[in-house]
């Protein structure tokens, strides 16, 4: 019994479709599950990030603001890849920001946690230790863009910066 070898051709090319539909299915999958991490918010509050500084660092006015901007620029690129409508509510609503205070990587730990609890999008920045402080010493966590209601019940209690 012979067969001829267009059935093995096509037999191998059937296969050879059917597992790269299921390859291509699985890693367009990975992808839209990567939005579900962040929860969605339903508010008709105006949009905010947040940036919690340490201040038991003693990091002067300059490095401050270097550790903020990494925080900031952290939570837009999650966002974008996250909460791409969350981030563009925030930036159709001003895209403002605020600095609030914290005296320790406890503290700073607890908030992270809670908003991460929360659904919020969070971004901590560890330092390299190339001036003030110490290497990979945590100095700010960026929380949001998020209604304001929401990160308020995580970061609410805190003063300004």
């Amino acid at each position: 019994m012979t067969f001829d070898m267009s059935f093995y051709t096509g037999l191998s090319c059937g296969i050879c479709i059917g597992l790269s539909i299921f390859a291509i299915r699985k890693y367009m999958k990975m992808f839209s599950n990567a939005s579900e991490t962040v929860k969605k918010f339903v508010s008709n509050e105006e949009y905010k990030l947040v940036l919690v500084v340490r201040t038991d660092l003693s990091m002067g006015k300059g490095k401050i603001a270097a550790q903020c901007c990494h925080a900031a620029v952290g939570a837009f690129e999650k966002a974008l890849k996250k909460d791409p409508e969350g981030l563009k509510a925030w930036q159709m609503t001003g895209q403002a920001k605020v600095a609030l205070k914290i005296d320790s990587l406890e503290e700073i730990k607890k908030i992270a946690d809670n908003a991460k609890k929360m659904g919020l999008i969070t971004s901590l920045i560890r330092d390299a230790g190339r001036t003030q402080i110490a290497p990979n010493s945590i100095t700010v966590l960026g929380v949001g863009p998020a209604p304001k209601d929401i990160i308020d019940k995580v970061t609410g209690h805190l003063k300004l910066l």
